[in-house]
């Protein structure tokens, strides 16, 4: 009944479902929330500078920025790609304000922290990004509406725990 072991008439006893590898891996998965591989954002305040963007990106060694507003919530996020295709040809950019470079929250993809893993993972494939801000609802509490950031999860993340599931197998 727990699956453990498995009989046939005539046959006998096997291994039964629920000691297959491709089961441990598939219920793994499906267990794993976000919040239990998530890592911490990094988060830039939205009257930042481009040339403090790209510092960010380098100190913190990520590949996107988390924009937020002077409330903390989410208004955007700042890759790599959207600082160079905004500084080329433009002398001046460093001093330019990063909400201007910045893919702005309705463009953005989310994920709540209850979501899992495989979730994340397919929501990243299907927008083509490299991670996405871990976010949830603010209302209430005298904050403003809106979201509000509470880690990231990138491929990277998914990476590690698709070895450390490998590495139990």
């Amino acid at each position: 009944m727990l699956g453990y072991i498995d009989a046939k008439p005539k046959v006998g006893y096997f291994p039964g479902k629920a000691l297959k590898p491709e089961r441990s891996v598939r219920s793994a998965l499906m267990q794993w929330k976000v919040k239990d591989r998530m890592s911490r954002p990094v988060v830039i305040r939205d009257n930042a500078t481009v040339g403090d963007a790209v510092i960010s990106l380098f100190v913190d060694n990520v590949g996107s920025l988390i924009v937020t507003d002077e409330q903390d919530k989410l208004i955007g996020m700042v890759s790599p790609k959207d600082l160079l295709k905004f500084t080329l040809g433009h002398p001046n950019a460093a001093a330019i304000p990063i909400r201007m470079v910045m893919t702005k929250h309705a463009q953005l993809v989310t994920i709540s922290p209850e979501d899992t893993v495989l979730e994340a993972a397919r929501r990243m494939m299907e927008h083509q990004v490299n991670s996405l801000p871990v976010v949830r609802s603010r209302a209430g509490e005298g904050h403003p509406k809106g979201l509000e950031v509470i880690g990231r999860i990138t491929k990277t993340n998914i990476t590690q725990a698709m070895v450390e599931l490998a590495s139990d197998l």
